[in-house]
């Protein structure tokens, strides 16, 4: 059982990132932002998670050298993704991009950079660019976002590295269970984005009753869920009170039948796009 909010997983290049963590998708750039990653870092949140186009990497960085100094952290104490956007898919253009994402932060490195969606005919040459960045030593891992099997399997075909992160949409209506599987079999550790689907999921009468069985919210027992079928996780919130109550989800382990009960909310219902199916 992961045991407090910076336990790590074991990624398959021996790095280690946290089962939890914050995104900033939706949330613009300015003191809201800042604020929200400062009483994260306060609370124990080590994890945190942007990408170019959500255009707030600016303000992120602000965040996080203020939230170290105040904190007493290091930058090392802190493990930090960007993603690479549509637009800039392919050798040179990643590997700028790479560079734009690191200036607006203010950052020497990244410890997590991921291929933002799977682009037909560019991501492979956009991964030889992360393959690049990642053998100099310029980033700590790579990965890639919204990938299917068969994006995987193409993109690996060629790979000299294969990706140490998938993250995709995931949560009690759309399980990916044969994503899962597949990660977990190629040793590719499955993060979750919108794992509350935006919200929708607060009011479904299955979690309300297993969260009223826990004394929890049902947040936090959708969390829980995610990180007991070993997912990496990362709720998005702006208020305080949020983010240290969807924290708190290390002190109670939903059982084999609850965690079944979740599973088989599945619906394949997406609150993003589908990536066989976007216009990129």
């Amino acid at each position: 059982m992961t045991q407090n909010l910076q336990s790590t997983t074991l990624l398959n290049n021996g790095v280690h990132m946290p089962w939890f963590g914050i995104g900033v998708f939706k949330v613009e750039e300015g003191s809201e932002l800042v604020d929200a990653i400062k009483a994260a870092v306060k609370h124990g949140y080590r994890s945190i998670d942007t990408a170019a186009i959500y255009a707030n990497e600016s303000s992120l960085g602000q965040a996080i050298q203020e939230a170290l100094q105040e904190n007493n952290l290091s930058r090392e104490d802190l493990f930090v993704t960007s993603k690479v956007w549509n637009a800039d898919l392919g050798y040179e253009e990643t590997r700028a991009a790479y560079e734009a994402s690191l200036d607006k932060l203010g950052l020497e490195y990244l410890d997590l950079y991921l291929i933002h969606w799977p682009v037909q005919g560019k991501y492979k040459e956009a991964w030889r660019a992360l393959e690049s960045l990642y053998k100099e030593g310029r980033i700590k891992a790579i990965g890639v976002s919204n990938f299917q099997i068969h994006h995987l399997e193409d993109l690996m075909k060629d790979a000299e590295i294969k990706p140490m992160i998938n993250q995709v949409e995931f949560h009690p209506q759309l399980t990916q269970a044969e994503l899962l599987q597949f990660c977990q079999k190629n040793d590719i550790q499955m993060e979750a984005w919108s794992p509350l689907m935006q919200g929708q999921l607060l009011d479904h009468p299955v979690l309300q009753d297993i969260a009223t069985k826990y004394g929890k919210s049902v947040a936090q027992v959708i969390l829980r869920w995610d990180v007991q079928q070993g997912v990496v996780t990362i709720p998005k919130s702006t208020k305080a009170h949020r983010i240290v109550e969807n924290a708190d989800i290390f002190d109670f382990e939903l059982t084999r039948e609850d965690m079944d009960r979740i599973q088989a909310l599945n619906a394949d219902l997406r609150v993003g796009p589908d990536p066989d199916n976007f216009d990129f």
